[in-house]
């Protein structure tokens, strides 16, 4: 169908091509460098968060934005706390439902659903185009907060609830500490 060879692109196509993969090729390095500063990625987060919830605070509004996101951190929370492989639904699982831990003596660690790096990324992320959108009038409805609040409370509760129902059932932990370590020869 196309099998005319393409010609390399000059002028101002290619040198915008160039910069945008230049920018993108930064971008990518920086976010790969700040992946084993675990605290120093969470403080900054914690940041973001404080500076949207001012925001807010100050404006008085944008309270659909803030359910939204909300909602969103919640879906991620969950996700951070699930496993990659749910018993629930995996139809080759012939135990009797609970999560491998070990295979021929063999240590396997707690795989999430949704990475630690990929959680803390997708946060930010999200609280800050919930901050950008907070300087967009037209996205600030009015709406009855009280009922936006106890709706999310409510949603809150029950998801973390079944989620806590889910870890008990299938006996598992979401958070690994590591190899164990045996006590060998001294």
């Amino acid at each position: 169908m196309d099998d005319e060879p393409t010609e390399p692109q000059t002028g101002l196509a290619a040198s915008c091509n160039r910069l945008l993969f230049a920018i993108k090729k930064r971008y990518q390095k920086i976010l790969d460098d700040t992946v084993p500063y675990h605290k120093t990625r969470w403080i900054v987060a914690l940041c973001v968060t404080v500076a949207y919830m001012l925001r807010v605070y100050y404006a008085g509004g944008f309270y659909i934005i803030t359910y939204a996101l909300g909602i969103y951190l919640l879906n991620l929370l969950i996700d951070f706390l699930s496993p990659l492989q749910d018993p629930e639904y995996d139809e080759f699982n012939i135990d009797d439902g609970e999560l491998p831990v070990r295979t021929n003596d063999e240590y396997k660690p707690f795989i999430r659903k949704l990475p630690e790096f990929h959680f803390w990324y997708s946060s930010v992320s999200a609280v800050f185009g919930a901050f950008v959108c907070t300087f967009l009038e037209f996205l600030d409805i009015p709406v009855f907060w009280p009922i936006l609040l106890i709706y999310f409370f409510v949603l809150f509760f029950v998801s973390i609830k079944n989620r806590v129902v889910h870890m008990i059932k299938h006996k598992y932990i979401p958070f690994s500490l590591g190899k164990p370590k045996f006590g060998g020869k001294k």
